[in-house]
């Protein structure tokens, strides 16, 4: 008798991310992970103890393929390292539909962590370091541009629209200095 293939932890998040990208997170159930990987269910449940877990390191799978996207922007040098992260942003929910909607789109108010406050700490940082706002001030700014970004990232997750992406960087321009001009008239 040959041996049996084992499925990794690994192969099943993985698959099940495809299962996500395809279909969203609701079609995520032991059935459509085993139909995809040609085997029962038991491997699943032999890897996870409910589809909670499961689903929790799709989230930390998914998380990770997001911080790497923007990374990647960033690293390309195109924009500045503030406005790279909100084009990774737009250009996630663009490219990544399902993904972006898990991550950025679903009810959190449940959650404890959330990538959200790693990503609000590294962009707040920034925005410091570019404009010199403090404390509250630089939170705001960053919320005030954020929810801009957001707004943008849904309509392309949602398919609301779609621009070019040299319309989206004006837009993103446009926003930052008409706010960086009601910060310093503050300041």
């Amino acid at each position: 008798m040959p041996p049996k293939v084992k499925i990794t932890r690994e192969e099943i998040v993985l698959e099940a991310i495809e299962i996500v990208r395809k279909s969203g997170i609701e079609a995520v159930n032991a059935r459509s992970i085993a139909a995809v990987l040609g085997c029962s269910t038991q491997p699943i449940f032999s890897n996870f103890s409910t589809m909670d877990e499961l689903k929790e390191a799709i989230l930390v799978k998914c998380e990770g393929f997001y911080m790497e996207y923007a990374q990647n922007e960033v690293q390309k040098g195109v924009y500045p390292v503030y406005k790279a992260n909100g084009m990774a942003y737009i250009k996630f929910a663009k490219e990544e539909r399902e993904l972006f909607k898990l991550l950025f789109m679903r009810d959190r108010s449940t959650e404890g962590y959330s990538i959200e406050s790693e990503l609000n700490n590294r962009m707040e940082s920034i925005v410091h370091n570019n404009t010199g706002l403090e404390n509250d001030k630089m939170k705001l700014f960053h919320m005030e541009m954020w929810a801009y970004v957001h707004g943008i990232a849904a309509m392309f997750a949602t398919g609301y629209f779609d621009i070019e992406w040299d319309v989206v960087s004006r837009m993103l321009t446009d926003s930052y200095q008409g706010l960086l001009k009601q910060y310093k008239i503050e300041v």
